[in-house]
C-alpha cells in the first residue's frame, strides 16, 4: 500500500471533505479516476452533468490549515490506502477515508475487542466491565470504546494499562461528554484517539452511528455489556454483525430494561459472556489473522473518460426514471436497465454529486 506524499494527502482531505462525497462516493471516485488529485478536477463537471452547476470545492488552505492544526496537537491523518491504517477498518467495503489520531499509533495494529453498553449503567455492570477490560487487556487486546459515560469509559479506565481506543464522534479535539475530560487527557498519553471527523467539529447525533461502525470496525468482536432497545450499543451490535465480526453480550435481569438488548442478542445467537474467557476462546483462531478483503469493483472502468460519459447520457433519462422516493438496489437497476454497469454507476455518482440522489445501506440509492 502507497504511503500518500504531501500533495495528494491533502488532495485525499478535500474530497473527504467535500458536500455530498461519503466514504462510498470517495472510493468510486478514487477507481474511477485513480487519485483523488484527479478526481477533485473532475467533480464539478460531474455535478454539472448530474443537475448542479454552482459546486464548490474545499480549498487547498482549508486542507492544509486542518493538517497543520492536527499536527500541531502531536496528531496525525492516515488514509485508508496507507499501511498503518488499521487492518479491520481497511477490510469494510468503504472504510473512512481518513482518520485522525491522536496518541499511540502502535495501537491500532493491535487485536482489538469493542466494549460498549449502556451509559446510565448499573454499578453491577460497571464492576462487570472493569474486570472484563482489565483481563482482555491482560491477555493482549487492545480494548476499543466510544468515549460515553457508563461502560465506555468503564472499560477505558480499566485498560489504560494495557492499551485503549477512544473512538469520538466530533473531531479528536473535542472532548464529549466534557465531564469525561481527564479520561480523554489520559488516553491521549497513553492509548489513541481516533475519529474520521474535521478537526474542531462538534458532535451532532448523525456521527454518532458513524463513530459506532468504526468502533466494530476496528475491532474482532463486539461486547454489549448493557444496552436497552433501541440503544446505540445495539447500532454498534448491528455494524459488527455487517462487517461479518462476533457479538457478545452479557446476560441480565429481565426486570432491567437495560438487560432487553442483551438478552436478545443472546436469543439471536450472540455469544453469551460471564467472563473474558468467553470472549477469547471464541477469538483465539483469528488472532494475529487478516481480516476479509472487500469487493471494491467500483466505477474503475477501462473506457476513456468520453466514452464513459456518452454511454452514461444515452441512459440518464432510463436511471432518472428508475429511481424513486424508495432506495432501490444498485445491482437490481443495472439488471433491470440491462445497461453497462460503468454507465449506471457514473450516472448515479453525478446525481450523487449534485446533491439530488442518496446512498442507503446495503448499496441501495433513491432520490434525495
Amino acid at each position: 500500500m502507497p504511503q500518500l506524499n504531501d500533495q495528494e494527502r491533502r488532495a485525499w482531505l478535500r474530497l473527504s471533505r467535500t458536500e455530498q462525497v461519503g466514504p462510498v462516493t470517495f472510493h468510486n471516485l478514487i477507481a474511477r479516476f485513480g487519485s483523488a488529485s484527479a478526481a477533485l478536477e473532475n467533480l464539478p463537471r460531474m455535478a454539472a452533468r448530474g443537475g448542479r452547476g454552482n459546486f464548490v470545492l474545499p480549498g487547498p488552505a482549508q486542507a492544509d490549515a486542518e493538517i497543520a492544526a492536527l499536527a500541531k496537537r502531536g496528531g496525525q491523518l492516515i488514509a485508508s490506502c496507507e499501511p498503518d491504517y488499521p487492518a479491520g477498518l481497511a477490510a469494510l467495503e468503504a472504510p473512512p477515508p481518513l482518520i485522525s489520531i491522536l496518541g499511540h499509533p502502535h495501537l491500532l495494529k493491535k487485536d482489538m475487542v469493542a466494549i460498549v453498553g449502556a451509559r446510565n449503567a448499573s454499578a453491577l455492570a460497571r464492576k462487570f466491565t472493569d474486570t472484563l477490560s482489565r483481563d482482555l487487556g491482560f491477555a493482549g487486546l487492545v480494548v476499543a470504546s466510544g468515549l460515553a459515560r457508563g461502560i465506555d469509559a468503564s472499560a477505558h479506565e480499566a485498560a489504560l494499562a494495557v492499551g485503549t481506543v477512544a473512538v469520538v464522534a466530533g473531531g479528536v479535539d473535542i472532548v464529549y461528554p466534557p465531564e469525561n475530560q481527564k479520561l480523554y487527557d489520559t488516553i491521549g498519553e497513553r492509548g489513541v484517539i481516533v475519529s474520521e471527523m474535521r478537526l474542531g467539529e462538534a458532535p451532532q447525533a448523525r456521527h454518532f452511528p458513524r463513530r459506532n461502525r468504526i468502533i466494530s470496525g476496528l475491532s474482532r468482536g463486539v461486547v454489549v455489556v448493557e444496552a436497552a432497545e433501541r440503544s446505540g450499543s445495539l447500532i454498534t451490535a448491528q455494524y459488527a454483525l455487517d462487517q461479518g465480526r462476533e457479538i457478545f453480550a452479557v446476560p441480565g435481569s429481565p426486570l432491567d430494561p437495560r438487560a432487553r438488548g442483551t438478552n436478545r442478542l443472546i436469543r439471536e445467537g450472540a455469544t453469551l459472556t460471564e467472563s473474558a474467557e468467553d470472549v477469547i476462546s471464541v477469538l483465539r483462531p483469528m488472532l494475529g489473522g487478516g481480516f476479509g478483503e472487500p469487493d471494491r469493483t467500483g466505477i474503475a472502468a477501462p473506457l476513456a473518460l468520453a466514452e464513459l460519459d456518452a454511454q452514461a447520457d444515452r441512459i440518464r433519462a432510463q436511471v432518472e426514471e428508475a429511481l424513486g422516493p424508495a432506495a432501490v438496489d444498485i445491482d437490481e437497476l443495472i439488471r433491470q436497465l440491462g445497461a453497462p454497469a460503468g454507465a449506471v454507476l457514473t450516472v448515479i455518482l453525478e446525481l450523487e454529486l449534485a446533491g439530488r440522489c442518496v446512498r442507503h445501506p446495503g448499496n441501495r440509492v433513491g432520490w434525495a
